[in-house]
């Protein structure tokens, strides 16, 4: 039987985040509150609990879960590369709701799904979830609801839908609202082959992310070769990455 942690009670929670840490390491599924929605949160670097969670969700390979971060230090960690672009909107907007998608790290033994070598990051800001990723590492992370269903905005909405395919509810009562992360898609920034992309509008805007990094969302110019037509412009929301194809809920 799944186990609630009201994270309101001190005398409760302490025991309580040793539980979902424990049930981190086992490979379990955790619901955790984040700055969004309540997300199902699992190891990212265990396949068979990422698989779990995509299950939970009936949700199938083709939408891989974003990672949640504990803190900046871990987008080096888990990125191939950081374009300075993206330090600095890490640097504005985290930790909050702009989720990064960049070339994960070929060296990392982890299966988020069809990613297309890709992972989408993001640090939230919330107490509890910080506390929980500080002790775990990186989690993989989508929001506490069955595909189709509203995303739960309390931990008893999640054990509505979720029940006990989940191991520990951790309930700190109700999140600030169901508008999402902001996705932002920076591989053309690593390669040099397009501006930066927004995937997805949410909690940030994008004459926000403008303001701090104006020049990553500028074309860049390539020189056609030798007997070429120049090539037609490509509309940069008509491409994207497997890795933030999420419901519009997700964390």
């Amino acid at each position: 039987m799944a186990t609630v942690v009201d994270c309101a009670d001190p005398v409760a929670l302490l025991p309580g985040m040793r539980e979902a840490r424990a049930a981190i390491a086992r490979g379990d599924l955790v619901v955790m509150p984040t700055d969004t929605v309540y997300g199902i949160a699992a190891d990212a670097f265990q396949p068979l609990a990422v698989q779990a969670l995509l299950d939970a969700k009936g949700r199938g390979r083709s939408a891989p879960p974003p990672v949640l971060v504990p803190n900046r230090s871990t987008l080096d960690a888990l990125a191939e590369q950081v374009p300075d672009a993206v330090t600095r909107l890490a640097d504005a907007f985290w930790p909050g709701g702009l989720t990064i998608v960049l070339p994960a790290r070929t060296t990392l033994a982890w299966d988020l799904g069809d990613t297309g070598g890709t992972v989408a990051l993001r640090m939230p800001d919330d107490r509890i979830a910080l506390e929980l990723l500080a002790e775990t590492g990186p989690l993989a992370v989508s929001s506490a609801n069955r595909t189709g269903e509203p995303a739960a905005q309390t931990a008893p909405d999640a054990l509505e839908q979720l029940g006990d395919s989940i191991e520990v509810y951790l309930d700190a009562g109700p999140t600030p609202g169901a508008q999402p992360s902001t996705i932002v898609d920076a591989t053309g920034l690593v390669d040099e082959t397009g501006p930066l992309k927004v995937l997805r509008e949410g909690v940030i805007t994008r004459e926000q992310l403008e303001a701090v990094v104006p020049e990553a969302f500028a074309i860049p110019e390539q020189e056609p070769e030798a007997g070429q037509e120049p090539a037609a412009e490509e509309d940069p929301a008509a491409k994207e990455d497997p890795a933030a194809k999420e419901e519009a809920v997700d964390p």
